[in-house]
């Protein structure tokens, strides 16, 4: 496994943007499908966003797509998720994920498939 640690998350209005780093220990991450999750209060974890081990694939949860990208640097064992123009309901914790792995298949979208964790970051969306 690879140990992760998320930084990037604040306070913002709505409209504003923010980016979030997740950082990993490791000489495997290049071996690694990466993800980010959110919960937000009171609801189940959701997913975000995952990418390819090589970064050449990524897909997108519906109420996130346009406005989120993610995105990797192997050299840095860095994965990213820069978001725009956010919104209140985008306010969650967010967390880095990560499984061993180079193709997202067909379940990137499920937060059991992925066996790394950071401890999160908050992100909170003023209206």
């Amino acid at each position: 496994q690879v140990q992760l640690v998320e930084s990037g998350g604040g306070l913002v209005q709505a409209g504003g943007s923010l980016r979030l780093f997740c950082a990993a220990s490791g000489r495997t991450f290049s071996s690694y499908v990466m993800g980010w999750f959110r919960q937000a209060p009171g609801k189940e974890r959701e997913f975000v966003a995952a990418i390819s081990s090589t970064g050449f694939s990524t897909r997108y949860a519906d109420s996130v797509k346009g406005r989120f990208t993610i995105s990797r640097d192997n050299a840095k064992n860095t994965v990213y998720l820069q978001m725009n123009s956010l919104k209140p309901e985008d306010t969650a914790v967010y967390y880095c994920a990560g499984r061993r792995g180079q193709l997202l298949g067909v379940s990137y979208s499920d937060s059991a498939n992925f066996d790394s964790w950071g401890q999160g970051t908050q992100v909170t969306v003023s209206s």
